[in-house]
């Protein structure tokens, strides 16, 4: 299953001043490879990477401020269940997720994104 989702995913409509997630273009192919492996082992696996992986974009978008900052200086989100975070910043109505990845992936993986 390849998933595919706009750069405009999501919006919190909780409050008047919606919080819209946005996402860097590679992205879509950081989620496609997690799905891709996790589809191997079990389609149950692979929806529940996804599954959480979207709790996790709608918790940033509910409160951007709650996630601790990683050493890049990005916001750090880290999944429950599996070992991966994506990396996201904040803007005035808006997060922007940089990069999805494993925590054993090396820290600098992604990072160029944020200042290109």
């Amino acid at each position: 299953m390849t998933l595919a989702f706009s750069s405009h995913l999501i919006n919190s409509s909780a409050e008047s001043s919606a919080v819209e997630a946005k996402f860097h273009k590679f992205v879509q192919a950081d989620l496609n490879k997690i799905l891709s492996d996790y589809s191997l082992i079990s389609p149950q696996l692979e929806d529940d990477f996804y599954n959480e992986f979207m709790t996790e974009i709608e918790k940033a978008i509910a409160n951007p401020q709650f996630n601790h900052f990683d050493a890049c200086g990005l916001r750090r989100a880290n999944f429950n269940r599996f070992p991966f975070h994506f990396l996201y910043d904040v803007g005035a109505d808006s997060i922007r997720i940089w990069v999805l990845r494993h925590h054993k992936r090396r820290s600098s993986f992604g990072i160029k994104r944020f200042r290109s």
